[in-house]
């Protein structure tokens, strides 16, 4: 086999860093507690989706996971196999400070596997909302995700799940889409990470294969 060298070994090292970057990319996107719904609109009643990553590096499961609202006066739980919820409840102010939910004995979300709890729950009337979680393993870690974003808008190391409230009153404000979805609710965000580590491969192939007729030819 002739060595590859020159123009092609440059164009080679550019597709494999390039894909490696943004493959690597997508993954740290999507390796945390994260909040999605259907079109969340100030005020407005929504079914908001936590997506959970098991993350243990030990193999632990995780076993429970607690998420706290905006003292809610409205609030339900999805029911979940192998799962209970709580609601911790304000008698008093007749609010909802958070929910928890806790795996039954042997059952849990793997290093391989991510969970999806669902609420319905009156959002407030403001531009964004955060629901800060607690994410508790098998072994007793106990992962804090509540960080609030950096102010230059960078991500922290533990952000807390949050929602921009964007939407318009015609929308649907009970989230039936979102119940019967069963879609990641970061799939658009991971979709166009795929989309452009495809185009960048892409791209540096037909690079690649320039190069390397440019080298027969001469």
């Amino acid at each position: 086999m002739t060595p590859i060298s020159g123009a092609p070994l440059r164009a080679l090292t550019i597709l494999t860093a390039t894909g490696s970057m943004l493959f690597a990319g997508t993954a740290t996107a999507s390796a945390h507690v994260h909040a999605d719904a259907e079109n969340p609109t100030p005020g407005s009643s929504a079914v908001v989706t936590f997506r959970v990553p098991g993350e243990s590096e030990t193999g632990a499961l995780t076993t429970a996971l607690t998420v706290e609202l905006p003292d809610s006066t409205s609030v339900r739980t999805e029911t979940i196999p192998g799962w209970t919820a709580e609601l911790d409840r304000d008698t008093a102010a007749g609010t909802v400070r958070a929910v928890t939910w806790t795996a039954a004995p042997g059952t849990g979300i793997s290093s391989e596997q991510f969970g999806l709890f669902r609420i319905t729950v009156k959002l407030p009337d403001t531009d964004t909302v955060s629901f800060p979680a607690t994410q508790t393993y098998s072994d007793g870690t106990v992962v804090r995700w509540d960080q609030p974003a950096l102010p230059d808008g960078g991500e922290p190391e533990f952000p807390a799940p949050a929602l921009s409230l964007t939407g318009t009153s015609g929308g649907d404000h009970h989230g039936a889409s979102s119940a019967s979805s069963e879609t990641s609710p970061e799939a658009p965000s991971d979709n166009s990470a795929r989309w452009l580590a495809g185009g960048a491969l892409v791209l540096a192939a037909a690079a690649l294969a320039v190069a390397l007729t440019s080298r027969r030819r001469t």
